[in-house]
């Protein structure tokens, strides 16, 4: 390649005195006479109408000299030709011999002096008088009389010349000769408009040939300022929008080029010269030219045209360096096409970018990314990141070893569901309540297979993406267990000594908070239903005033606080009389509740809750009672359920109803607790494996007052309200509750509640609240 070499060192050479601005092609001579050309263009412009109108003006002057000199010929011509046919014809008549020959001699002098009919001779004796005459009229009339204005020559004859006359009121040319003795004169006379009717149809054409020329040249003097005008819009919006694209070029650090393949010559648009800080030149360039300038580890130009001109690429896309005027080196991308895939020409036009600062870019972000990873890595905890979509963007080791995953599983852009399909399965896992609300992500503590806890933070990006932190909290968890442990030993020591009166203490809570609500809802109550207000008043006062004494009193006596009561059956009769009165107080709160239901005034505030840590709520108030029995209660809660509903409502349908449930199952009988979305409503569903409910007894369930005797229920007591209130407060919600049941095999009640959405405004209050 020692000629390819050489090629390159001459075409640098030759770049290198383009940068200086010196053209490597044309003559020295033809760029400054074209300045002048173009300089003088203007001027040229202006000067042709100039041009024009001297044209015309010098036509007119010219022809206007010819025709007056060939009006003064045709007067001379006219003037001579009278004087001798005057002459000639007063020769031929003397002397006179009569009339008759004087007319003859007037036809033959006509005929010699070639007159025309125009031409008038006559012959007058001594007097004037008009012997013989061409014009037959002026027989026997005196000429002086005929003609006007001719007396010099009545005078002098010859020597008056050929005057002008007037007969009849037009002009005549006149000439007269006397004999010697004065006794006869012959007389020529023409019309001047005679004599001037050929030189006048010569001036009129003369003047419509003017006209008409004059007029073609200013209609081609028209047409070429309106081509003049036209050539001047199109050359300005051409160098506006050639100014444009070249702004728009230079502003976007790129450049056209058109390459020859043929002729093996490059033309650079001005932006690509200034984007490698070259001097702009007009001259094509060169192949040696060009690659002079590519750094020689990322490509070879002479290859590339060889690989084109054997037609195997039509098009090319690559990314190398070039040299800048300063000495640094440019990354370029250059994108060409051929024009014509089939010309025999072959000709390649593209652009060429300069992408410096996106190489250093993410030659840095690289840099950054990498740093971050090192980071990831030395970091305790296990680090996930997720896109929008689900699909995985990064992880570190520790992620991989807590989830049993190779880095063969963990390639960038997986889907999530598929990489937890081949994680190790947890031992455990159980959603915490997360404070900031579903948007704000959701925690979780997942106990591994191989013993170990972790607690799995998730939180959302900006961009929508998911981060999950899992810290190993197992030394935590031991120590939570231990506690648990010792609470355990400590409540169950306690538990046969505080049970009566913790429960007894909650009841009079519930007493007290339902005692305010009764009031809240009786005074709302008032207004809509007076009849079962006022009953409602006297209920309030008249039972549940004295059953709180009753329960207070039974509870003193029950405790022995003033000493022992003197007889076990005392014992006996005071725990009866304070269970009846809290089942009587059950009974009436019920009533209450239903009463405020069906008058519509049952207050309802929406929120958006999260069902989880509601139901194991729920369930660990019942876990008492069922743990009496025995009764196992299970949870199946789908992770991040919300609703959009009352809480105290949703919590009080879950109590009811899992309270009924633990009722009727017997010992070491087994409880089922369902929610999950379908459809988008929220299915609750409470299955037991009780004592069920005969068929011809599903009808009537659920209405208030309305219970099921049987031999298993006949040893509980209760309102037969549960269920109604349970029914109205799911059907407020706009939902439903339904019951299926078989007698000796159990009971499922499911309740559907819409999920519905939380309204934009108290949300937002909710937002700012938080």
């Amino acid at each position: 390649m020692a000629w390819t070499d050489a090629w390159s060192a001459a075409g640098g050479t030759v770049f290198a005195r383009k940068r200086s601005g010196r053209s490597s092609g044309g003559s020295v001579f033809a760029e400054p006479t074209y300045r002048r050309l173009l300089s003088a263009e203007p001027l040229l412009k202006r000067s042709i109408p100039l041009l024009i109108v001297l044209f015309l003006i010098l036509i007119a002057g010219v022809r206007t000299l010819a025709l007056l000199a060939q009006h003064d010929e045709i007067d001379r011509n006219a003037r001579t030709i009278l004087a001798l046919a005057a002459a000639q014809l007063l020769s031929d008549v003397t002397p006179m011999q009569g009339a008759e020959e004087a007319q003859a001699a007037i036809t033959q002098t006509a005929q010699r002096a070639l007159l025309g009919s125009h031409h008038v001779l006559a012959v007058t004796d001594d007097r004037f008088g008009v012997v013989a005459s061409s014009a037959s009229p002026w027989l026997a009339s005196r000429l002086d009389t005929i003609v006007s204005g001719g007396q010099p020559l009545f005078m002098f004859g010859s020597r008056a010349g050929v005057m002008e006359v007037t007969i009849d009121g037009e002009p005549w040319y006149a000439s007269v000769e006397l004999a010697s003795d004065r006794s006869i004169a012959s007389a020529a006379l023409v019309p001047v408009e005679s004599v001037f009717a050929d030189w006048i149809k010569a001036v009129s054409l003369n003047i419509i040939v003017f006209a008409l020329t004059g007029s073609v040249l200013l209609l081609v003097l028209f047409a070429y300022f309106r081509q003049t005008g036209r050539a001047h819009t199109a050359d300005r919006i051409y160098r506006d929008a050639h100014q444009r694209i070249d702004l728009a070029l230079i502003r976007g650090r790129c450049g056209l080029w058109d390459w020859d393949m043929v002729r093996g010559k490059m033309y650079w648009s001005r932006s690509m010269y200034e984007m490698l800080g070259y001097q702009p030149c007009e001259a094509m360039l060169s192949f040696g030219e060009v690659s002079s300038i590519i750094h020689r580890d990322d490509g070879d130009l002479f290859k590339l045209a060889e690989q084109i001109v054997a037609r195997e690429i039509d098009n090319i896309d690559l990314v190398f360096r070039m040299r800048h005027a300063d000495g640094h080196w440019v990354w370029v991308r250059a994108r060409a096409q051929v024009v014509d895939p089939d010309a025999a020409d072959i000709q390649l036009i593209g652009i060429a970018v300069d992408i410096t600062e996106q190489r250093h870019l993410a030659a840095r972000s690289e840099a950054a990314d990498l740093r971050l990873r090192t980071a990831i890595e030395s970091v305790n905890e296990s680090f996930v990141l997720w896109d929008a979509a689900g699909r995985l963007v990064m992880c570190n080791t520790k992620y991989l070893q807590d989830n049993g995953l190779s880095e063969r599983d963990t390639v960038p852009g997986i889907q999530r569901e598929d990489l937890e399909e081949r994680m190790t399965a947890f031992a455990s896992e159980r959603r915490l309540a997360n404070p900031n609300g579903p948007r704000g992500g959701a925690t979780y503590e997942r106990q591994l297979a191989d013993g170990r806890w972790l607690q799995v933070n998730e939180l959302k990006t900006r961009d929508g993406g998911t981060v999950s932190i899992g810290t190993d909290i197992t030394l935590i968890k031991q120590h939570q267990d231990k506690l648990m442990e010792g609470e355990r030993r400590l409540m169950a020591n306690l538990h046969d000594l505080s049970q009566a009166r913790r429960n007894e203490e909650e009841r009079t809570r519930e007493l007290v908070d339902l005692n305010r609500k009764y009031i809240r809802e009786k005074e709302r109550a008032e207004a809509a239903n007076r009849a079962k207000s006022e009953f409602l008043a006297n209920m309030s006062h008249e039972l549940r005033t004295p059953l709180n004494a009753i329960i207070g009193f039974s509870e003193l006596m029950g405790s022995k606080l003033f000493g022992p009561l003197g007889s076990p059956r005392y014992e006996e009769y005071a725990n009866d009389i304070h269970s009846s009165g809290k089942h009587l107080l059950g009974v009436i709160n019920d009533i209450l509740d239903m009463s405020k239901i069906e008058a519509g005034q049952f207050s309802m505030e929406r929120e958006e809750i999260d069902l989880n840590p509601l139901v194991s709520e729920t369930v660990r108030v019942i876990s008492l009672q069922a743990a009496q029995k025995s009764i196992t209660v299970e949870t199946r809660i789908a992770e991040a359920m919300t609703l959009i509903a009352d809480r105290r409502a949703i919590k009080q349908i879950v109590i009811n109803l899992l309270s009924n449930a633990v009722k009727f199952t017997g010992q070491r009988g087994r409880i089922l607790v369902r929610v999950r979305k379908v459809a988008g409503t929220m299915m609750l569903t409470i299955k037991d494996n009780g004592c069920g409910i005969p068929t011809e007894a599903l009808k009537k369930l659920g209405r208030p007052f309305e219970q099921v005797q049987n031999q298993f229920s006949k040893n509980h007591t209760g309102s037969g309200l549960g269920l109604a209130i349970s029914r109205s407060l799911a059907e407020l919600h706009g939902g439903a509750l339904k019951i299926r049941s078989r007698e000796g095999v159990g009971t499922i009640v499911c309740v559907r509640i819409p999920s519905g959405k939380l309204p934009a405004a108290v949300r937002m209050m909710q937002e700012a609240a938080e």
